[in-house]
């Protein structure tokens, strides 16, 4: 097996309490649903800046910030592609960035 990274992109900001609630168990049920592919349950993302060689710190993370991640085993990439593509996120406007990670 091998891990994955789901690394979460944008998504829209809950406006009240109750949707908050509703997103929360969402994602609740989604990662439920994983199960014992959950390497790491992650975490949402705040804040960010980006940082260049030159020393150029973007606020915020740049064009396309990070906000939040997950890392899962999978047989393979298919496998993982399957397993974001029921993300609550994409019900949010955000998307899943699916990352194989390197061991050595």
């Amino acid at each position: 097996m091998t891990n994955y990274i789901f690394a979460f992109h944008g998504g829209n900001k809950p406006k009240t309490a109750e949707d908050s609630k509703a997103i929360m168990a969402k994602w609740g049920v989604w990662m439920k649903g994983l199960g014992g592919a959950i390497v790491q349950a992650g975490a949402p993302i705040s804040h960010s800046n980006t940082v260049t060689a030159s020393g150029k710190v973007t606020d915020n993370g740049g064009s396309n910030p990070l906000s939040g991640f997950t890392i899962v085993q999978a047989n393979n990439m298919a496998a993982a592609v399957k397993m974001a593509n029921d993300c609550p996120i994409l019900d949010n406007q955000g998307t899943v960035e699916v990352a194989e990670m390197i061991t050595q």
